[in-house]
């Protein structure tokens, strides 16, 4: 005879639940997010000077625009000059992740954090990860990280 001590068929009943149906508890304000307009007002570039690691923080004015967000669908397109590009979206709990791989190689992601800076504005973090040996003004070529926030559309 299977002995059980008191609650645990509860337990293990509400973690098949979760297991089952994880979007029905993890799902938090930006699950519904169809749009972001994001701005950036502060960058750090990374870079290597001999081999010795080193960051630079500057202002900045970068905006990016996301559109169709489908979090079921994990999809989402970017509004910019540079055409499309394919972007997945994770929403797990109180962050909106949307992951933008370029053919060519570098890597960005952008995560926005359910936490608000400002009426109807919530916390972001911009990433790009890419070098390149050649630096442009106005071209990605280090490291980069963007901190600002987002407007949530829905």
């Amino acid at each position: 005879m299977l002995r059980t001590r008191p609650g645990t068929t509860a337990a293990v009943l509400f973690v098949t639940v979760i297991a089952a149906c994880p979007s029905a508890f993890a799902q938090g304000r930006l699950a519904d997010a169809t749009g972001l307009d994001c701005s950036f007002t502060v960058l750090s570039t990374a870079g290597w000077t001999a081999g010795d690691a080193e960051v630079r923080v500057d202002p900045s004015t970068l905006s990016l625009r996301f559109e169709e967000i489908d979090t079921d669908g994990a999809t989402a397109e970017i509004v910019g000059p540079y055409g499309a590009s394919h972007i997945i979206v994770r929403q797990t709990g109180d962050y909106l992740h949307l992951v933008q791989m370029f053919t060519v190689g570098p890597l960005y992601t952008t995560t926005v954090i359910d936490r608000e800076t400002a009426a109807g504005r919530w916390m972001a973090v911009h990433t790009r990860h890419e070098y390149t040996d050649t630096q442009l003004v106005g071209f990605t070529s280090r490291p980069e990280l963007y901190i600002g926030d987002c407007a949530v559309e829905r």
